[in-house]
């Protein structure tokens, strides 16, 4: 088996439980998909800023330019930014993925203002620690966010590109996109752009981007087996924060249910 192989492998049960989560089985309201979003977009804006880190190790962003590493793996993240940081939303017009993101929750009505404090409070501040307590930011989330932060801080490409392709991509399971599509068939007005939102992440990340994710991670790891070692941890640490954050949002729907049902 090569490395590739070996990580798929050594995550496979990780990743199960990641796409038979039990937090989709009970997204079954605009309510329920409201709590998911408030906690998933945690995951999107923090995968915005580990496809950055990798664009800013792997290419040259300073002046004067140089040919910094290699042409191949400068081309692999850059093409990958493109679709990321400026793709098209329904109606053509460029938009972020993050961006995207946002405009499925304002329609959906989802609470966008705890995403938005944290970020401008980041913006004005720089210190995350201080732009959670702000924002008030569920600590399922905090702690996906933190290890991003580590992975990004370790300034160690190899393990950032492992982490971006394997607890990234390809997570979204079937199950979640059918209950969107029986959401959208009766709200089609809340949930269009979130639909979208899906659609679009599974035809450009989960095939094209996916595919040249993988090229990036085995080119920078290559044969040294010490940092496919540090890269198999740090990607089975990623997958383990992703089931806490769903693990979070789970327990406050579940939460939110019960206050329903006691009323």
């Amino acid at each position: 088996m090569n490395h590739i192989q070996t990580i798929n492998a050594h995550i496979e049960p990780l990743r199960q439980q990641i796409v038979n989560h039990r937090v989709y089985s009970v997204i079954e309201t605009i309510e329920d998909l409201r709590v998911f979003m408030q906690y998933h977009v945690y995951a999107v804006w923090d995968f915005m800023s580990l496809l950055k880190t990798l664009q800013n190790n792997l290419t040259c962003i300073s002046i004067p330019w140089y040919p910094k590493g290699s042409a191949a793996t400068r081309y692999l993240i850059n093409e990958i930014v493109v679709g990321e940081e400026s793709d098209v939303d329904m109606d053509g017009n460029r938009k972020s993925h993050f961006e995207l993101y946002l405009d499925a929750m304002q329609q959906a009505g989802a609470n966008t203002a705890e995403i938005t404090a944290f970020l401008e409070h980041l913006l004005q501040n720089h210190n995350l620690k201080n732009a959670f307590a702000v924002a008030q930011t569920p600590i399922a989330a905090v702690n996906f966010v933190e290890n991003t932060f580590e992975v990004i801080d370790s300034q160690k490409p190899y393990i950032q590109a492992a982490v971006f392709t394997f607890g990234r991509e390809d997570l979204i399971p079937n199950m979640f996109v059918s209950i969107i599509n029986d959401l959208h068939a009766h709200f089609p007005s809340q949930i269009s752009i979130f639909k979208y939102y899906l659609e679009r992440h599974i035809e450009v990340d989960g095939d094209h981007h996916s595919h040249l994710a993988l090229e990036m991670t085995q080119q920078l790891c290559n044969v040294n087996e010490q940092y496919w070692n540090e890269a198999q941890e740090a990607v089975v640490k990623s997958l383990e924060k992703r089931i806490e954050l769903w693990d979070g949002a789970y327990e406050e729907i579940m939460a939110n249910k019960s206050v329903l049902d006691e009323h």
